[in-house]
């Protein structure tokens, strides 16, 4: 929402008459349903009045904002990425202390007649489990603040004291928030990929265990 704070509104005889005009105009505002289709109608505004006339709208007079807030999303796209690559180091750590403490119940197993496959695939699902599980529980707390986002923005503002967006320094003066499905999509994708990844090495060094080896002491 941009802030009507630091837009002045005159009549249109006052402006003419302070900029020395006469009766002149230097451009027509036209409002769209649809803000989205305002690239096609400028077009059908320049075919219709032709030469000199020309139009922008308003995604070409916010250009730079719109740059700096894609550049904010990949780099977001980035962090998040390595937060789950931080979480999935976490993954592989559990896996490998669960694999050095279960070494004598897989040796068991294995000297049972359990594959080396069967066993890659145990450790494999549980930490896919695990991937699965914070995917979930971490979109869902994602969702419940992004559809909240105005209550938590409000709650922290009365809280601390402070204006997070000022109207007075920025050109909004509340969170915009839009769930986009492909985004979230990519990003639980992607994390459940990494989860998955996570697992591999952990699950193949519980498959290569050998059984004679680990029981050899016990």
């Amino acid at each position: 929402m941009i802030s009507t704070r630091s837009l002045p509104y005159i009549s249109i005889d006052s402006a003419q008459k302070f900029l020395n005009m006469d009766s002149r105009v230097t451009g027509i505002e036209v409002k769209s349903d649809n803000i989205y289709q305002v690239k096609e109608i400028g077009r059908e505004i320049r075919k219709k009045l032709g030469f000199p006339f020309w139009t922008k709208d308003w995604i070409e007079m916010n250009r730079n904002l719109f740059s700096a807030l894609k550049l904010e999303k990949i780099a977001m796209f980035i962090l998040l990425v390595l937060i789950v690559l931080v979480a999935a180091f976490n993954i592989i750590s559990t896996l490998i202390m669960v694999v050095m403490e279960k070494h004598k119940d897989i040796a068991i197993l294995k000297s049972m007649g359990a594959s080396s496959m069967g066993i890659l695939k145990i450790f494999i699902i549980e930490g896919g489990v695990i991937g699965l599980v914070g995917t979930a529980l971490g979109t869902i707390v994602g969702l419940a603040m992004a559809f909240n986002l105005d209550k938590i923005v409000a709650f922290l503002e009365n809280l601390f004291g402070f204006k997070i967006l000022s109207p007075d320094v920025y050109y909004i003066e509340k969170f915009p928030s839009q769930v986009n499905p492909l985004d979230i999509a990519l990003i639980v994708a992607t994390a459940i990929l990494i989860s998955l990844l996570a697992t591999l090495y952990p699950s193949w060094r519980a498959s290569k265990l050998d059984p004679a080896e680990a029981l050899r002491y016990e």
